[in-house]
């Protein structure tokens, strides 16, 4: 049953038309992810829809006394709350009292990295008190929530939490999202804003994708028939069509109907090389890194140097030192204790996650021709304006003041900004807050071919899962320990870690069913030896295991090879690459375990003399 139809929207800011007499509806079982390209007119979507703005034109139904909580993109509070009373609903909207939700209320802010809840919201970021905001919303009691941005300034293990909420909360909701795994774990339905028009795809994020594929191509071939047909229309017009009878003048309005008809609009994209300058031998080198403030120890003694083609993704939970890393990198801070080395070759380019200060009677064209009018590529020379239209800035908004730009929109400039500088390694400071899906495609595609390094912070898992190869993960005392591939990788390993500990914790022997590379395998081996103390030949298992185990772990290789090949190819298609490198942490996994039983047979046969 739809709870609200909304018909005939038309609606415009400044001279920019954002809809243009579209529909669009919610049904009492919908969870709606809204997407587009940044400026597209998402978040006054959700305004319209939750009266907080008024469209120019709109036939708007709604359910008798809806009750409608709503995340803004940027929350407002009075100077008087504090992160508790902050996170309680407003007065106005509940019919008890605010008190009753305290135990919800800290429950939540305590999933969300808060411990102090007396501390005034005039103290905190914008990062925590959206994740206030949020706890205030859920807590609200209404029939549809709408969430702008929920995702945004939550760590791994906070987006996991809200995901797990929204997957269970029974009441609709309309949400707007960049955080790719998100959509597809919690949506049912898709709505995507695309040049003023709204289409609706009844499925997560996959199936958007593969149904937007499907939308498109079927437009491209109408177009081709369309043309085809008119070329036809053409030369019998040459032919000298009089207008004397009826057939021939309902020939002549097929014709002009054919010929007035507008092609499907598609977003011109330039397909370029990274821009970047030459990187020497000597790149950045970490040499015992320490940096405490008062009694929290952000990292302790962290020695690392960069190589070449690193692409490396920093996590850890809100306030753990990350930023504070890329900032030691950049000289910004100083280390208490250790050294930073950056080579003569270094060019950094740094996209912060505090917002830029930019001129806002600057045109969008002149803001980033500051940065570099013309680069040189791979490819040859790329000028600031076919940047621009690679990065989603179509040449009759390349001459638009700065002004005229949405939040959204002026992130994805001032990321074009650097990269037109031509540096040749990248800090990406939560680069996936603010930048919509497309430009993340853009921006994970141009980093595929980026000739330098990249080290990114970021929460969003299925970027990590795309773009890095090692992952330094920020854990307790200031440890910042390294792991192999991307987010995945990192979560299988540290699961994998976690049950092997509470399979000892629990008095478990049976340590062959868990293979970790942090310590189980020296248990498995300890194990096979202590039920080998009084043997003198070898069992018949072991026999047969010696005989095959060569044959076993070059198969398990050749299944690695190919999978690594597999996850090439699937860069783009995220729940595909999700499923490969879970397999290819199976294999690992069994390989290690057939590495670790090959060597124990070896030392066994060496021992009872059969080699």
């Amino acid at each position: 049953m739809n709870i609200i139809n909304i018909e005939h929207l038309t609606h415009s800011f400044t001279e920019r038309l954002l809809f243009d007499d579209v529909s669009f509806y919610l049904s009492d079982k919908d969870k709606v992810g809204v997407i587009g390209i940044n400026g597209t007119g998402k978040s006054t979507l959700l305004k319209i829809i939750a009266g907080k703005e008024t469209a120019d034109r709109a036939d708007i139904i709604m359910q008798r006394d809806l009750r409608i909580a709503y995340l803004p993109q940027i929350p407002e509070f009075a100077d008087t709350h504090t992160t508790l009373s902050g996170a309680l609903p407003l007065t106005e909207e509940i019919s008890d009292q605010p008190e009753n939700y305290i135990p919800q209320a800290k429950s939540m802010l305590h999933q969300l990295g808060f411990t102090r809840y007396d501390q005034p919201v005039t103290e905190l970021s914008g990062g925590q008190r959206k994740r206030i905001a949020l706890v205030r919303t859920l807590l609200t009691p209404a029939d549809v929530l709408i969430l702008d941005e929920p995702t945004n300034h939550l760590d791994s293990a906070m987006a996991e939490w809200l995901e797990k909420t929204l997957r269970a909360e029974s009441r609709p909701l309309i949400m707007i999202t960049h955080d790719r795994y998100f959509l597809d774990s919690v949506t049912n339905a898709i709505v995507e804003i695309d040049k003023s028009k709204l289409y609706r795809y009844e499925g997560n994020y996959l199936y958007y994708l593969e149904h937007k594929a499907m939308r498109e191509e079927i437009a491209r071939a109408t177009e081709r028939k369309r043309q085809s047909i008119l070329r036809v229309e053409i030369e019998w017009m040459k032919r000298g069509a009089r207008a004397r009878s009826t057939k021939q003048k309902a020939h002549i309005a097929r014709y002009e109907a054919l010929r007035d008809m507008d092609a499907p609009v598609t977003d011109d994209t330039v397909t370029i090389s990274s821009v970047s300058s030459r990187l020497g031998r000597t790149t950045i080198e970490l040499d015992h890194i320490s940096k405490a403030y008062e009694d929290a120890v952000l990292m302790q003694d962290f020695t690392y140097t960069f190589l070449r083609d690193d692409r490396i993704g920093i996590i850890g939970p809100n306030g753990c030192g990350k930023s504070t890393l890329l900032k030691i990198i950049l000289g910004q801070i100083t280390p208490d204790k250790g050294t930073v080395t950056i080579g003569q070759t270094v060019k950094i380019g740094y996209f912060s996650q505090e917002s830029t200060e930019m001129d806002p009677s600057l045109r969008v064209i002149d803001y980033v021709k500051e940065g570099g009018e013309l680069v040189q590529t791979a490819d040859g020379t790329i000028s600031a304006s076919a940047m621009l239209e690679r990065f989603l800035f179509p040449k009759d908004q390349q001459y638009t003041k700065i002004a005229k730009l949405s939040g959204g929109e002026r992130r994805r400039l001032y990321l074009l900004r650097i990269l037109m500088e031509a540096p040749n390694i990248l800090l990406l400071d939560e680069p996936t807050n603010d930048l919509d899906i497309a430009t993340l495609t853009i921006l994970e595609d141009y980093l595929d071919q980026f000739a330098g390094i990249v080290i990114t912070i970021s929460h969003d898992r299925y970027f990590l899962d795309r773009i890095v190869r090692r992952i330094f993960a920020f854990e307790k005392g200031g440890v910042i320990r390294q792991y192999e591939g991307g987010y995945t990788d990192y979560l299988a390993h540290t699961n994998e870690v976690i049950t092997v500990a509470d399979a000892g914790a629990q008095g478990h022997t049976d340590t062959q069913a868990v293979v970790s590379s942090d310590g189980p395998s020296k248990n498995t081996r300890d194990n096979w030896k202590k039920g080998h103390t009084h043997t003198k030949k070898m069992s018949y298992q072991e026999q047969k295991d010696y005989e095959t185990i060569e044959q076993d772990i070059a198969s398990l290789e050749e299944q690695l090879e190919q999978l690594e090949q597999d996850i090439v190819s699937a860069a783009t298609d995220f729940v595909r690459l999700n499923e490969l490198t879970a397999q290819k942490s199976e294999i690992e996994a069994a390989l290690e375990q057939k590495m670790d039983r090959w060597m124990y047979l070896e030392e066994l046969a060496e021992e009872l003399g059969l080699k």
